[in-house]
């Protein structure tokens, strides 16, 4: 370890422990001397001069917050005596900042799965997928039967995605359930697709059958349960039928411009703006400059940052729709009663981050440099190449299934705190120290801790690229060994 503290930006006031710190630490910070009045953990920050109370508090170069109270030079600077800026709905000004990024590595490809609709996918997989959640315990029984069928030959995977929905709701949670239903089905990662109907819910299987449109009838098949006699003797036979199709796929070389990533974080810590948020934004940028997409959600966690991505808006256009996506957010909140900047959480401060400007500064980074192309609807599907944003709430299975139906066959999740779970596409998990990366072995799938030890960012970022493409190329992260694969549905409204 190279340094035990940071300063990020010149313009900051505050510096952040990359090792704990104890009380009576002696250091010089660009020249000028100070003692360390209390122990500072790993992530956390400390005042590099003293403050007053009020007094505007500056990580990234930009205020997180104010002072509840004086800070002494030297002092823990937590979420007990600063507070954010923030509160109610704010008026923008469109000022543009645009910069085109560019890569010196050109001509990557990978080996990926190419449908009959032009799109490619990173897996072959069989899914079984329920139109309503009372035939959840059907389709995880035929999944499984399949798998024992076949030994898991033949195609990546053969998973069953259950889910509570389909029924008894209404408005938006009724169309939000049936569009992310139909990206699914439509998604490149699946080789084919089984839909199990119950037969008396509000998605009804043949009203949902016209709402997908076009699809390949050998690929993508229904069973209403209530209208066959023996739904398990009838669900094998289909994903038979099914799986006979799908295990003739083969890989073939695509360039790198045909790859989607979507780009989360979640458990971020102190590390995750200083280590792996970057580094993602680095890869965005690289895939990007290469034809390829990327997309950053969890619009709850860009309030306090929102101007950075509205000034790289490429017109006013989509300056207008990024305004809407971050006042619809916060109206959601004050619809509900409820605060709309009650953020970080618990792990968030016990890591490090004690506001949410500080987070979504953080968090916002993921995206690297290049310009905003489009902003997506929740449960929309990726229409432009480049940097996309999309409405999704900050949760993590939420958002990640969100980023997985916008047509990402990769979702990016950095953490500092980690987590086990996967959506439906790859879930790759992105350490932000290493101490996570060692404790944690079966979860985390790429360590970028090493970025404030003795590595350099873009070190790190080749190293990563060369580990996306393995992935893509068929080699399974950790959620997939495990099996933690699952799907969650926004809801917003009422259950009948």
């Amino acid at each position: 370890m190279t340094t035990k503290f940071l300063k990020i930006n010149p313009a900051d006031n505050v510096a952040v422990a990359i090792a704990a710190l104890p009380a009576g630490e002696k250091m010089t910070i660009e020249g000028n001397e100070l003692t360390l009045l209390e122990e500072i953990p790993a992530g956390h920050k400390f005042a590099i001069t003293d403050l007053a109370e009020g007094q505007d508090v500056l990580k990234y170069g930009y205020p997180i917050g104010h002072t509840l109270k004086a800070i002494a030079q030297g002092a823990w600077v937590n979420e007990k005596n600063i507070k954010t800026n923030l509160e109610g709905l704010l008026e923008y000004t469109y000022e543009p900042k645009l910069e085109k990024v560019h890569s010196d590595k050109k001509g990557t490809t990978f080996q990926g799965y190419r449908r009959a609709s032009g799109e490619v996918g990173i897996r072959n997989e069989i899914w079984v997928i329920p139109t309503v959640g009372c035939v959840n315990g059907v389709i995880n029984d035929l999944a499984e039967d399949l798998r024992k069928e076949t030994g898991g030959k033949g195609v990546d995977a053969i998973v069953a995605f259950p889910h509570n929905y389909g029924c008894s709701q209404l408005g938006d949670d009724h169309e939000n359930t049936r569009k992310v239903l139909r990206d699914m089905v439509k998604h490149p990662n699946a080789g084919g697709v089984l839909l199990v109907g119950l037969g008396c819910e509000n998605n009804q299987p043949d009203a949902f059958r016209e709402f997908l449109g076009e699809f390949d009838p050998e690929r993508v098949k229904f069973m209403v349960t209530q209208q066959v006699h023996d739904e398990h003797v009838e669900g094998m036979k289909l994903l038979r039928e099914i799986y006979s199709a799908a295990s003739k796929d083969v890989r073939t070389e695509v360039p790198v411009s045909e790859l989607k990533v979507g780009l989360k974080c979640g458990g971020s810590d102190g590390f995750s703006g200083i280590t792996a948020n970057p580094l993602l934004g680095v890869f965005s940028d690289f895939l990007i400059a290469n034809g390829g997409s990327s997309i950053l959600t969890e619009v709850p966690e860009m309030f306090g940052a929102e101007t950075i991505l509205m000034n790289r808006c490429v017109n006013r256009e989509t300056f207008d729709k990024t305004v809407h996506l971050i006042n619809d957010f916060k109206e959601y909140f004050t619809k509900l009663n409820q605060p709309i900047y009650e953020n970080p959480s618990p792990g968030n401060k016990a890591g490090g981050i004690s506001t949410l400007e500080e987070k979504s500064l953080g968090c916002t980074q993921k995206c690297g440099k290049a310009v905003v192309l489009d902003v997506l609807m929740y449960a929309d599907r990726i229409k432009t190449k480049g940097l996309s944003l999309l409405s999704s709430p900050g949760n993590d299975l939420v958002a990640a299934s969100a980023l997985a139906a916008a047509g990402c066959q990769i979702v990016l999740f950095t953490t500092g705190r980690g987590t086990p779970f996967g959506t439906f596409v790859p879930t790759m998990k992105i350490s932000t120290n290493s101490a996570l990366c060692k404790n944690k072995p079966n979860w985390i799938d790429f360590n970028a801790g090493v970025i404030v030890e003795d590595k350099t960012i873009e070190e790190t970022c080749d190293k990563f690229i060369e580990y996306v493409l393995k992935v893509a190329n068929g080699e399974q992260v950790n959620n997939e060994k495990n099996n933690y694969r699952e799907v969650a549905i926004f809801k917003t409204g009422i259950t009948l």
